[in-house]
């Protein structure tokens, strides 16, 4: 039983890991990749990306749209989408941005139509779900990215125009409007209506370019010569994932050495079971059994375990992704996938199969000296 619970225990940390890492990795870089860079105010360029293209984080601080202007027109751009938010709708981050943001993504419409006008908006799917909206209804914005009610914007109402299919990234989890709505909703009302352009703020810009050089010699510029915070996405999140593989490293090693005590606890069984149970084997060898047949025997009762043990691990591992995979989705807003058993997952079934061969071979070391007529002398 110590063997089962030990290969289970095992199983269920390394199949959780590879499962969690193997995710996080295809997440980051699946919303990281339509960008080469993502500038914004001073501050801690990880922080910048996490906020601005993960959507985890707070900001760093907003950016004057007058210095967005004037990095547009540099030759080594080829394109940028301005984001800026501050707001949320029932912990739902409301973004402000073009629609370009959207086709960058893949996202396309499900129902109803993109936005337009100030005040309209679309929700990415999960929103979608969650809040259980329809297109036409009409919702307020609170201010902060955190759920509450207490600053709620009542005089400006948003309006729902579109749900996006599913894409897997963070448009999912996003209701995104245009600029002027994120402006105007945080004016006050002894404010004029009309402001020039550059006494706007944005919270972001993020930025593709003509080729890869382009990025690395604007980022060095800006880094040095502005007030704004340039970072490399692909960069960041290289160095976030270099972090974190530390820790699944070392999970992993922890799963092996239990999965090597495993080992170690099943060789141990099957030698006491080989002792208790040598009367019975030395009766087979009397009926015409073999020894080749006789080792067989004790393997398939330690395969038996082993799988037992594996299946149990494997199922756990899943269900711990599952219960990790809610608390995910309440603090980052990102479901994991319960997905079927990969390759990793197989390779780590056949190691359990040639540890149990080999602690069988092993254990079963007394059957080719078997005395059987001593045996049953002494019985």
């Amino acid at each position: 039983m110590l063997s089962i619970l030990l290969l289970t225990l095992s199983i269920l940390l390394a199949t959780f890991v590879l499962q969690i890492s193997k995710q996080l990795n295809h997440h980051l870089e699946k919303n990281s990749k339509p960008f080469d860079m993502v500038i914004g105010a001073k501050g801690s360029a990880l922080q910048l990306v996490l906020s601005a293209i993960l959507h985890i984080d707070n900001p760093t601080g907003n950016i004057s749209l007058d210095e967005v202007l004037r990095i547009r027109k540099n030759p080594m751009v080829r394109e940028v989408i301005p984001v800026s938010y501050g707001d949320n709708y029932r912990g739902y981050r409301i973004l402000g941005t073009s629609n370009e943001y959207v086709r960058k993504y893949g996202a396309t419409l499900k129902e109803g139509k993109l936005n337009t006008k100030n005040f309209e908006a679309i929700f990415g799917a999960e929103v979608a779900k969650k809040l259980k909206l329809s297109v036409g209804s009409s919702f307020v914005s609170s201010h902060g990215l955190i759920q509450n009610e207490i600053e709620a914007h009542d005089e400006k109402p948003f309006v729902m125009t579109g749900v996006l299919r599913p894409t897997g990234t963070v448009v999912d989890h996003l209701i995104i409007t245009n600029l002027e709505s994120v402006w105007e909703v945080h004016e006050h009302g002894d404010e004029h209506i009309e402001h020039h352009d550059e006494h706007k703020e944005i919270t972001a810009l993020l930025l593709n370019f003509r080729n890869p050089i382009g990025a690395l010699q604007l980022s060095r510029s800006i880094n040095k010569n502005t007030s704004l915070q340039a970072a490399l996405p692909k960069l960041e999140i290289d160095r976030l994932l270099k972090f974190l593989g530390i820790g699944f490293k070392a999970i992993n090693g922890i799963a092996m050495a239990i999965l090597l005590v495993a080992g170690l606890s099943v060789f141990i069984s099957l030698i006491k079971t080989v002792k208790e149970r040598k009367h019975e084997l030395a009766l087979l060898r009397t009926y015409g059994a073999t020894t080749f047949q006789l080792l067989t025997l004790v393997f398939l009762e330690a395969l038996f375990l082993s799988l037992i043990g594996f299946v149990f691990g494997w199922f756990l591992g899943r269900v711990s992704i599952l219960l990790f995979s809610n608390l995910a989705s309440d603090a980052y807003k990102y479901h994991l996938e319960i997905n079927a058993p990969d390759m990793q997952e197989f390779i780590m079934l056949l190691i359990v199969i040639f540890m149990t061969i080999l602690a069988s071979i092993l254990a079963s070391y007394s059957l080719f000296k078997l005395n059987v007529s001593k045996i049953l002398t002494d019985a």
